[in-house]
């Protein structure tokens, strides 16, 4: 284009064009159109290098008056269209205000059927004078094992049952605890009896299926003083099993059976009843009264204290309770899965208001 463009023409050409244009995305093809990089109006200032130096201050000032209307017909445009497409979306969309009010985050939200039965547990468990005690998932072999009379040839103590760390340049060796037993061993070391806790928490072993993951949940129970006998202990999970399950009456069944660190040591079945499948056994937890051994190796003398201590897997009684047949879906991180079993952020369990409810 030579510097005798005529401009008025040019300018004439592209407000029509912006008049013409009837929503915003045609009004942006006209911009690019004209001022664009490659706009019409932007490659009249190329010119500019070949016109002879007289002429290149009139050029460029004429140029720039077209561009200055230019850019003001299309804010002016721009302004119309959007008023105008305001309008449209006012006239024509509507909000059935009669519907109900969108579930908010709160409502959105759901808690792990695992993280609900610990609120359970540790509710039931407060209300008849425990205490939550803690320890770390990273353990030494002592308190995992020796301390709670295994002996090194117990099966659990094999690799292909626990998850071992590399051993350390003296030869010991730490590992991913296989129960929270260790929190009633730190516990018995450092307080003095009266006992009365529960002991919650992550646990791991090798073992994958159906009913079994390399991680689950624990909780334990632990009591000493120096006159607990299993008179307590069977009223404790009795009233645990009504509280837990929600009903006025539980029938129990323990089973004799063998753990290294409770003696006696039983194992605990209650009636399916309770879940609505009567004439069937479910075996819920492991019990028994703590070894004098173990006493003993806490530092506390085993002739004047005893006690009763308890494990049941979290998992496993929320399998129970809310009919989950999978653990594995525990883990999988299925938001359908939680939304359908997963439970309200404001439904806090409480005995008086119901566990549940």
């Amino acid at each position: 284009m030579s510097s005798g463009t005529d401009l008025t023409h040019l300018e004439h050409d592209v407000l029509e064009e912006i008049a013409a244009a009837t929503d915003l995305a045609a009004l942006d093809v006209v911009r690019v159109a004209a001022l664009g990089k490659k706009g019409r109006v932007s490659e009249l200032m190329a010119q500019l290098g070949k016109l002879p130096p007289d002429e290149r201050k009139a050029f460029g000032a004429s140029v720039n008056a077209v561009k200055a209307k230019v850019s003001d017909a299309l804010d002016e445009r721009r302004s119309m269209l959007e008023a105008a497409a305001l309008t449209t979306r006012l006239t024509h969309e509507r909000e059935d205000i009669t519907l109900p009010v969108r579930a908010g985050v709160a409502l959105q939200g759901r808690i792990h059927p695992v993280s609900q039965v610990l609120d359970e547990c540790i509710e039931i468990f407060a209300d008849l004078g425990f205490e939550v005690a803690e320890g770390p998932d990273i353990e030494t072999d002592d308190l995992n094992f020796t301390k709670l009379n295994m002996p090194a040839e117990h099966p659990a103590r094999q690799e292909h049952d626990t998850f071992y760390f590399n051993p350390k340049p003296d030869g010991s060796r730490l590992l991913l605890r296989t129960h929270t037993s260790p929190v009633q061993i730190r516990t018995m070391q450092t307080k003095t009896p009266p006992i009365r806790i529960i002991a919650p928490g992550r646990v791991y072993r090798c073992d994958s299926d159906q009913t079994h993951t390399p991680m689950f949940h624990q909780i334990e129970g632990l009591v000493i003083d120096e006159t607990t006998h299993m008179g307590h202990l069977k009223w404790v999970l009795e009233e645990f099993a009504k509280a837990f399950f929600e009903v006025d009456n539980v029938t129990m069944r323990f089973r004799a059976s063998h753990f290294p660190f409770t003696e006696p040591s039983m194992e605990v079945d209650i009636d399916a009843s309770a879940i609505g499948k009567p004439g069937q056994w479910l075996e819920i937890l492991g019990c028994g009264m703590v070894h004098p051994n173990v006493i003993a190796n806490c530092g506390l003398d085993p002739e004047k204290y005893q006690g009763f201590a308890f494990g049941m897997g979290l998992d496993r009684i929320a399998m129970l309770k809310y009919g989950l047949p999978d653990l594995r879906a525990f883990f999988s991180a299925d938001l359908r899965w939680l939304r359908h079993y997963g439970f309200s952020l404001l439904d806090q369990p409480t005995l008086g208001g119901g566990l549940s409810s």
